[in-house]
């Protein structure tokens, strides 16, 4: 299997070498697709989530093999739509994951974000960004983490159920499905009893939407995440009747 989504040193967040990577997936016999975070919102500011794609290719290429492939994690920000598409069809990319991480200019880490507004209206908006988002950027492979919010949100339950979000949530997994793009099974939050069952609903309406392939991905940031919880993201996929896929060059192959 391929851990679709991690992170390392050219991601500003992670500190986590190339070869070590390498090292730990292959003792969990897993192939990796390295998928540094470019959110051009965040350009210039003093967290710069954004890196050089050229040394990204330059420094990189050399590791590339069959089990080791060079993915980016794109952040859906509609101001920046056409510089992330030049960036994703110029590049070599073997697969490129959109993500939301940022709504309305917030970086939703931050307090700033949730300020004011109860969880019905964040998650709400939130949800509605994603959906306006995504219809705008149709060169992604797979959509992260739809549960992304609920790492950082500043209320007492941060979980995204679906019986409260159900008609936005529904909405995106019809665009998805129709558009035959994956999403993403991310591990992160999968040893929480709650976030298990949650997401369990959500990819089961996914499949009865028409969607079809899911990826996995721990969203790793150092060498003990990598893979983790993958026995639990199988078997959500297998459950809800979604096949398990990964991507090189662009293009779809199923994994084992």
């Amino acid at each position: 299997m391929f851990d679709t989504h991690l992170h390392t040193e050219f991601s500003t967040d992670s500190k986590m070498k190339i070869e070590e990577a390498i090292k730990a997936s292959q003792k969990s016999n897993l192939g990796i697709i390295v998928t540094e975070h470019m959110d051009l919102g965040l350009k210039g500011e003093e967290k710069n989530f954004c890196f050089d794609v050229d040394e990204y290719f330059s420094e990189y290429n050399k590791y590339k093999i069959n089990k080791v492939l060079l993915g980016i994690e794109i952040g859906l920000e509609k101001e920046h739509l056409e510089e992330a598409r030049k960036i994703i069809n110029n590049n070599p990319f073997d697969y490129a994951l959109g993500s939301i991480h940022l709504v309305d200019g917030n970086d939703l880490y931050y307090k700033d974000f949730y300020k004011d507004k109860s969880k019905k209206e964040a998650f709400n908006r939130y949800l509605e960004v994603m959906f306006e988002t995504l219809k705008k950027f149709d060169f992604v492979d797979s959509l992260g983490h739809i549960d992304y919010i609920s790492r950082y949100a500043y209320y007492d339950d941060k979980e995204l159920y679906y019986e409260d979000y159900y008609e936005r949530i529904d909405e995106i997994l019809k665009l998805i499905s129709n558009r035959e793009i994956a999403m993403e099974i991310n591990t992160r939050r999968l040893d929480d009893d709650k976030a298990f069952k949650n997401l369990l609903k959500i990819y089961k309406r996914f499949n009865e939407l028409g969607g079809k392939i899911v990826t996995i991905g721990s969203d790793s940031h150092d060498l003990k995440s990598i893979g983790k919880n993958f026995d639990k993201a199988k078997y959500i996929a297998d459950s809800c009747n979604l096949k398990v896929v990964y991507h090189k060059n662009r293009k779809i192959y199923y994994d084992k």
